[in-house]
């Protein structure tokens, strides 16, 4: 998972507004006790901060995988 597919996933499950202040304020255990932001800045893969994430906000486990790729369709351009 690539950052921008980081930042998709997470506008996609918990809104633009909301999703930023989760990644930039929500301190989570298994990411050493840092927020997601803190996490990817120190070398966290974004795959591992959104799974993490999706942990600590009990995203059902159907919606933690293969989201934030962007829509082929709009890929093609």
């Amino acid at each position: 998972m690539r950052l921008s597919e980081f930042n998709r996933a997470v506008e996609g499950e918990f809104g633009a507004a909301y999703g930023g202040q989760l990644v930039r304020e929500l301190v989570i255990l298994e990411l050493g006790s840092r927020t997601a932001e803190q996490a990817i800045t120190a070398g966290v893969p974004p795959r591992d901060a959104w799974l993490a994430l999706c942990e600590a906000m009990d995203v059902p486990v159907a919606r933690r995988h293969g989201v934030g790729l962007a829509d082929p369709k709009k890929r093609q351009g």
